[in-house]
């Protein structure tokens, strides 16, 4: 492991502590940065994401991705996750935390909202994110793309229904703007970006390859943290102005990551997949897209509502907690192989 992601969880609690320290000390500056947006996706951001996932899709071998139907156990158990299980196990634990045992901590008027806004950031799996997830547990790139593809596909026409139903509208504005957009930021660009750049390296053969990786590692891991200096920089004011709330609010979400995790993780073993592919597969079905969350919430309930301030707490705990599941997968990787129930199903 390089040196980043040996300390990575020490740089994680600086950059909070200077994203924080940076959103209190220039709030202007910071409110700036943070209106560089189109679509409600924020365009620095954006670019940081870029230079986060860009050297992970590299690795993708589209030449090879005709093989990832033979870790159908693992797209079933992702998709079983994150569509049938993760938007209602949230409800469930809103409805427990929130709705009744914090109830008397909370204000009494946003509690509704509060419980909306959770159901509304775990309706939709992560894009982005999870290709940095994908990658510190070795997962492989071809599953994680293909998987998360068929997730946005699948997003298109589950997430209104799902949303509506949990919170018994009738009628949910999804922000086809900031989804379309997220997608073709995220997903499609840097996927043809990292196609081009892996071929014109492979014409100088496969160690060009291997060395341009290898000097991006550091890159990717820097632009992470940037990015979660950033969000902390954002929301600096609230976490100082509201820490009791959002220490509440982050409850079931915690509770809700790693149960979800852990779920995937397990029925991926007990199912006889690969431990590459039960990496990304438990963090696919944890993590949320966070950008699209809070731009729902602030479009159904406002920029001050409850609901757009449980998202953001989303936002605030994605990294850290994501970082916590990877370890967890990473140093559970011996266990997880030894218990495998298909013979050769490890890598």
């Amino acid at each position: 492991m390089s040196i980043f992601e040996r300390y990575l969880t020490l740089w994680v609690a600086l950059c909070i502590v200077a994203g924080v320290a940076l959103g209190q000390l220039f709030p202007g500056a910071a409110q700036a940065i943070g209106e560089l947006e189109v679509a409600r996706v924020n365009l620095p951001v954006a670019g940081l994401i870029w230079l986060m996932i860009i050297p992970m899709l590299m690795k993708v071998d589209f030449g090879a991705m005709r093989q990832v139907g033979r870790h159908w156990r693992g797209i079933g158990v992702t998709l079983f996750i994150n569509w049938a299980i993760k938007p209602f196990s949230m409800a469930l634990l809103a409805w427990l935390f929130i709705g009744t045992l914090f109830r008397p901590l909370l204000p009494a008027a946003q509690i509704d909202s509060y419980i909306a806004g959770l159901i509304i950031l775990a309706a939709a799996p992560c894009t982005a994110m999870v290709f940095v997830w994908s990658n510190l547990t070795r997962g492989e790139p071809n599953f994680t793309l293909s998987q998360v593809a068929l997730n946005d596909t699948i997003m298109v026409v589950a997430f209104a229904p799902i949303v509506a139903l949990l919170l018994g509208l009738s009628a949910i504005i999804v922000p086809w703007k900031t989804l379309l957009l997220s997608v073709g930021l995220y997903i499609i660009v840097p996927v043809v970006l990292a196609q081009i750049v892996r071929r014109l390296l492979l014409t100088r053969g496969e160690p060009a390859l291997q060395r341009a990786l290898a000097r991006l590692g550091p890159v990717s891991i820097m632009a992470l943290l940037a990015t979660l200096v950033l969000l902390f920089a954002f929301q600096g004011e609230q976490i100082i102005a509201q820490p009791m709330i959002i220490a509440l609010l982050a409850v079931p979400i915690l509770i809700q990551v790693y149960f979800n995790a852990g779920l995937a993780y397990l029925l991926n073993r007990a199912t006889g997949e690969a431990h590459c592919v039960a990496g990304p597969s438990a963090l696919i079905g944890a993590s949320n897209f966070f950008e699209l969350a809070v731009a729902a919430a602030i479009s159904l309930f406002g920029f001050q509502s409850g609901a757009a301030l449980a998202t953001v707490v989303g936002v605030l705990v994605e990294v850290p907690v994501m970082l916590t599941v990877v370890a967890i997968v990473n140093r559970s990787r011996g266990w997880y192989e030894r218990g495998l129930k298909t013979p050769g199903a490890a890598p």
